[in-house]
């Protein structure tokens, strides 16, 4: 399926927030309400500071999901690849990595360990886990 990226605009926050908000807690265990708020209110409040980042992925004129890579250290943090559910499992995320990976020598990413998907391909692309906390692991691609 064909895509682009695009980049992201003021007007595109809240599509944003909802999509960091999903993806959190997508894959994360119960959360008090008032954790809950408080993760809401960092988001709400960390977005706008990293919006120049954020990229959208657009398909057919629609935003289908967006990706946020920063640089980290020696390398970059694929800190966000987020699709909405019709649009997974086509190969768009995979070829979206694949390019980053074209572009960087070092990667980072976290990862929630529940997301099994996304491991084995993170894994089947190269990456490999560096440490891990209790739900997550941090994984790092080199070439």
């Amino acid at each position: 399926m064909n895509y682009e990226l695009k980049k992201a605009k003021e007007s595109d926050l809240s599509k944003l927030i909802v999509y960091k908000l999903q993806s959190i807690f997508a894959y994360t265990k119960e959360y008090s309400q008032e954790e809950k708020n408080r993760i809401e209110s960092y988001v709400r409040s960390h977005i706008p500071i990293q919006l120049e980042k954020y990229k959208l992925i657009v398909i057919e004129k629609n935003v289908v999901g967006c990706v946020l890579v920063e640089k980290k250290d020696d390398g970059v943090l694929l800190d966000e690849i987020y699709l909405e559910e019709n649009y997974r499992n086509q190969k768009i995320g995979t070829s979206i990595i694949k390019e980053i990976i074209k572009k960087n020598a070092i990667i980072y990413l976290w990862v929630y360990k529940v997301n099994e998907k996304a491991i084995s391909l993170y894994t089947r692309l190269g990456f490999v886990i560096c440490k891990q906390t209790e739900d997550r692991y941090y994984m790092k691609y080199t070439k």
